[in-house]
């Protein structure tokens, strides 16, 4: 997985792909501005130079005093005329036009001209005034291109005798390319747009930057998370659980997050661990009493006519009480199995916890007396009912007295006493057996954990203590160890007393 993480593109990262996008929309949006204001540029010069030459035509009419006799000029004059504005004004083509539109004579080198004819609409219009400037007419050297012009009437307005045609600014703003190479300050422009745009992406990255480091930083901590196999927590200066905006939130869930799953993988360690103490422990306590029951049981069938009777009657009581401890082991197991579900319903009821008593030490007494061991009950009088299950706290004294028994040596002592207190009934059972070690009081209560030190070595399994524990926590209640080596153990219970 850390592999996988250290060989992440760096295209694949967000800043880059941001980074990314940020170029692309300030190129397109540049682009996009670079050519309407080019175009936008274009019409405000060509409607300015419309505007400023209004009157060219007109005042070129009555400077010269143009005119045509039915329809027909005298090229020798006009050819003088023509030639005095090519040299006043280069930029400018001068056609001279019939009442039909037909090019009769014009201001411009022989076979530029590519047009016979233009189209009078433009011109009526431009001599009405009533159009919007820029108004186009048609480009007599170039057919199918259309450029600003200045025309006038010759004649009568109301009857002309042909039209002065003026093509404004020729040839030299065919093209974009054109204009910008004869205008200074669209260069300028063009130059200042081309710098703003690279400022433009330069800022956007560099904000982009401060706001994604961050985002790259809790990236780095979720991946080194990750990596570490989720066990161990990130720096917390790596994450930003300050801030109130998004990635403040996120830093923080992911905090906790992280916590929540590192305990949870400490937990499951645990358990992982507990489980393979529990298959090692279960098959020790298995195979132990299976080895034993076989080898009588063979032992029996072998030797079945050389044995006495007697010997035959013990080795049937060892394999038999083998035979009983596995079937504890099970019931055991199943028990502890059926409490951890969740689905273990309390069957509550009121009841004497005295007389429980009285009955669980009954029970034992036998056992105590057999083992040397004084077995008593304190018992006070008026004791309130308590609400609980009774058979399951029933279980819960039968682990506790076995417990004490099995880790008191003979003359010792294993007493159960009661006491009415507030709202509850409380339960205490003692012994004056080898006691347990400090290291060893917190887990005493964990399944398949047996003290290393007791009376009459090993008998147990373990699961005693924890059934107990798990039986309690099904009532609300805790239970309470204090003891210390030679000096006895005290197991410390309540119950809630029936109101």
């Amino acid at each position: 997985m850390a592999e996988t993480v250290s060989r992440r593109r760096p295209f694949n990262s967000l800043y880059a792909r941001l980074a990314l996008g940020v170029v692309v929309l300030v190129t397109v949006l540049g682009a996009l501005y670079l050519g309407v204001m080019l175009h936008a540029g274009r019409l405000y010069l060509q409607e300015l130079n419309q505007q400023l030459n209004q009157t060219l035509a007109a005042n070129l009419i009555a400077e010269n005093r143009l005119r045509l006799d039915h329809g027909q000029f005298d090229p020798a004059a006009l050819e003088p005329i023509f030639h005095t504005y090519m040299v006043i004004n280069p930029s400018i083509e001068v056609y001279l036009l019939d009442t039909d539109g037909r090019i009769l004579a014009y201001s411009a080198p022989p076979g530029k001209v590519k047009r016979e004819q233009v189209d009078l609409m433009p011109v009526r219009s431009f001599l009405r005034g009533t159009a919007r400037t820029p108004l186009l007419g048609d480009d007599p050297r170039e057919p199918g291109a259309r450029k600003v012009f200045s025309a006038a009437a010759i004649g009568a307005a109301a009857a002309p005798q042909g039209y002065l045609y003026v093509v404004l600014a020729g040839e030299q703003w065919a093209s974009v390319a054109a204009m910008l190479q004869s205008s200074y300050i669209l260069r300028l422009a063009l130059y200042l747009l081309g710098a703003a745009a690279v400022a433009g992406v330069v800022a956007s990255l560099w904000l982009l930057r401060r706001l994604t480091r961050r985002l790259r930083r809790l990236d780095r901590a979720m991946s080194r998370f990750e990596a570490g196999g989720f066990a161990q927590l990130p720096p917390l200066d790596a994450i930003d659980t300050r801030s109130s905006d998004e990635l403040g939130r996120l830093g923080h869930s992911f905090s906790r997050m992280a916590e929540r799953i590192s305990a949870q993988m400490h937990a499951l360690r645990q358990t992982d661990s507990l489980r393979r103490e529990l298959v090692a422990n279960v098959s020790h306590d298995l195979r132990t009493p299976l080895a034993s029951l076989q080898g009588y049981l063979e032992t029996l069938l072998m030797k079945a006519d050389s044995l006495s009777e007697a010997q035959r009657q013990e080795y049937l009581q060892i394999a038999l009480g083998q035979s009983e401890r596995l079937g504890k082991l099970v019931s055991e197991l199943f028990e502890l199995a059926k409490l951890d579900s969740g689905h273990m319903e309390l069957n509550r009821e009121p009841f004497a916890p005295g007389e429980l008593v009285q009955d669980v030490v009954l029970k034992y007494r036998l056992r105590a007396r057999a083992e040397g061991i004084d077995l008593a009950a304190d018992i006070p009088p008026d004791l309130p009912f308590v609400s609980a299950d009774i058979g399951l706290i029933e279980r819960v004294l039968e682990n506790l007295l076995d417990n004490a028994l099995r880790h008191t040596p003979a003359g010792g002592r294993v007493a159960v006493a009661l006491a009415a207190q507030t709202g509850q009934v409380s339960v205490r059972v003692t012994d004056t057996g080898c006691g347990i070690p400090r290291h060893e009081l917190e887990h005493v209560f964990d399944r398949f954990y047996q003290i290393k030190q007791s009376a009459r070595g090993a008998g147990g399994i373990g699961l005693g203590l924890a059934i107990a524990k798990r039986i309690l926590d099904l009532h609300a209640s805790s239970i309470v160890v204090a003891s210390s080596p030679d000096n006895g153990t005290r197991f410390d219970f309540s119950l809630p007393a029936q109101a």
